[in-house]
């Protein structure tokens, strides 16, 4: 049942894949909001922004990274939308596959495009002046940290694309996820903030994450942010496959 399951995945990962390839401007675009954000940050007003920091790129980095993961899951979301309304999910039931080989396709396709947007965004943070003094172990660290996020925004944007009833619906819940690092410490340090923002900013999971891949290029101590940060990510993983898988059962039953 396993294998069954993982060589259906893979299929029907190619098949998601070819459809990306086929696009090449869902990953530009998605890539092209962080990026502009990134440079207008920078160049524009980083100068007015007090961070704490020598360089303003190595503090704004990690939220503009987790700004275009945000912005990549919309189009699984209407992907996968698509994909119900154009009566897709019914010829996959009527073969032989694992039912949940479908989802993970779509899921591991919007990690796949996500990787490339995130590699993306860090090249142009390079040229831009961003340097870290991180080892293998720092980055490698960061890496799965914003594969763990992906992956649970990702869950978030298969109950989305299951359950919108417009295609605009589909993709729309993700404005709020793009909103959320503004009221966090990606651009500015909680600190600065009035007392109700700041207690908002300082107790949802776009700060703790933000602070531990901030500590980790930087070669600091990560301190309790990594735990939370990784407690917030597992969680909202954990809730968003259930409710995921439960809404794709009623959709298929």
């Amino acid at each position: 049942m396993t294998k069954h399951f993982f060589g259906d995945t893979t299929v029907l990962l190619g098949r998601s894949l070819r459809h990306i390839t086929r696009s090449v401007d869902t990953i530009i675009t998605t890539a092209i909001t962080p990026i502009a954000m990134m440079l207008l940050f920078v160049y524009v007003l980083g100068g007015a922004i007090k961070s704490g920091s020598d360089s303003y790129v190595n503090y704004l980095l990690p939220g503009i990274l987790l700004i275009t993961i945000a912005s990549g899951i919309a189009y699984t979301a209407f992907r996968l939308f698509l994909d119900m309304k154009g009566g897709i999910f019914e010829r996959f039931q009527s073969m032989p596959i694992a039912r949940s080989s479908v989802l993970w396709a779509h899921v591991l396709t919007s990690l796949v495009a996500n990787l490339i947007s995130i590699v993306v965004v860090v090249l142009v943070a390079l040229i831009m002046g961003f340097r870290s003094p991180a080892g293998v172990v720092a980055w490698l660290s960061v890496a799965g940290m914003l594969i763990l996020f992906t992956l649970a925004l990702t869950w978030l944007a298969v109950i989305a694309g299951l359950t919108a009833k417009t295609v605009d619906g589909a993709s729309a819940f993700s404005y709020p996820l793009i909103f959320l690092p503004f009221i966090s410490s990606a651009f500015v340090p909680t600190d600065s903030m009035p007392g109700p923002v700041r207690a908002f900013a300082e107790h949802q999971p776009v700060t703790s994450i933000v602070n531990a891949i901030r500590n980790l290029f930087a070669e600091q101590p990560v301190g309790t942010d990594i735990w939370i940060a990784l407690a917030w990510c597992v969680g909202i993983l954990i809730v968003a496959y259930i409710f995921a898988m439960a809404s794709y059962r009623r959709r298929i039953a």
